[in-house]
């Protein structure tokens, strides 16, 4: 069996890159129930981390994560290491051979993408950012609704990912290891974007929020527009009400979505369609979209179409990124007046 090809019929043999949390609470879980992959070890620097997943999951702990790239057992990886890490780490997996699972952000750097995307290729590998929300059913019907004119013509698009302040000492507030709101949360709704513009979207302004006491963006907005004229307007940030939406708005009407990106496998969104002066409310399935990621990217792993499909929207969403980045105007830190208890400001 090459690397390129792992369709034997049996469970391909993965391996995961770190002791993150959302290893632990979901992706692993999810894993487990996907009847096309095999957990075989994980990975962590530090041996008592490891020893406690290989307890709970019964795999193999191992110490390092270049020793859990020498195993021939394992055939792909799963990468939940912190932004910073991505790309040194799913370059030297697929160096090693590995199929490559790497949680978002991947990056915002057109051009490091664009080679993972090369070495990939060159290897017959699959290379994957593991955003799960787009392995949930509620996008494919509003994607059917929008393509059988229920709004009419397109024109806008909007989505706000936003949560509460943390903790300082998370990762998320950590600029050297590539915190920050917007490959935190804006992430989600720039690519959520892409189901709906052009291939040719691009960056017509934007705007980061910085905290002076961490370095990092705590909040920000993004416009994207694409050839026909259709725009989307992205909200994130850590300093929210917690908020979780999309909404794409045409000629004749509107659909919502308020449980956009994290809905739980047994929760049944909605989705709110408005026009002519009649709004509907339909409840879509429950969904698993962990499970329905790690689905398509074992499938992904034998199919060499998906390759390059996967590569290439890795290397657009990048580029995306990297222009907010390039392009936004930053709020001083003077601008960021506290609110009052009662949530008016002075």
């Amino acid at each position: 069996m090459s690397p390129g090809n792992p369709d034997t019929g049996r469970p391909l043999g993965i391996g995961v890159l770190g002791a993150a949390d959302i290893a632990w609470r979901r992706t692993i879980p999810a894993i487990q129930r996907c009847d096309r992959l095999r957990l075989v070890a994980v990975a962590s620097r530090a041996p008592e981390r490891a020893a406690a997943f290989a307890g709970r999951f019964g795999c193999e702990p191992v110490t390092g994560y270049e020793r859990l790239l020498e195993r021939d057992d394992v055939e792909a990886v799963y990468i939940p290491l912190p932004n910073a890490l991505h790309e040194q780490w799913a370059a030297t997996a697929l160096r090693a051979g590995k199929h490559v699972l790497v949680e978002k952000s991947l990056n915002a750097d057109a051009a490091g993408a664009a080679a993972l995307a090369r070495t990939a290729a060159d290897g017959g590998l699959a290379f994957m950012e593991n955003f799960t929300f787009l392995h949930h059913g509620q996008h494919d019907r509003v994607r059917e609704l929008v393509a059988e004119g229920a709004i009419g013509t397109p024109r806008a698009f909007s989505a706000s990912f936003g949560i509460p302040p943390a903790d300082l000492s998370l990762i998320r507030y950590d600029p050297e290891l590539g915190g920050g709101a917007l490959l935190e949360t804006g992430t989600y709704t720039v690519r959520a974007a892409q189901l709906f513009l052009g291939p040719d979207a691009e960056v017509a302004g934007a705007v980061l929020r910085h905290d002076p006491r961490t370095g990092v963006d705590v909040a920000g907005s993004a416009l994207l527009v694409d050839g026909q004229g259709v725009t989307a307007q992205c909200d994130f940030g850590f300093t929210h009400l917690y908020r979780c939406t999309y909404a794409i708005w045409g000629s004749a009407g509107r659909i919502s979505l308020d449980w956009a990106f994290t809905p739980p496998p047994e929760a049944r969104p909605v989705l709110r369609l408005e026009r002519a002066g009649v709004r509907e409310e339909h409840v879509l399935p429950a969904a698993d979209q962990f499970l329905g990621a790690l689905t398509a990217f074992a499938g992904a792993c034998a199919d060499p179409v998906k390759h390059e499909e996967h590569g290439a929207a890795a290397v657009r969403q990048a580029a995306l990124l990297e222009s907010i980045k390039r392009q936004a105007h930053v709020v001083p830190p003077q601008c960021q007046t506290p609110a009052r208890p009662d949530g008016r400001r002075p």
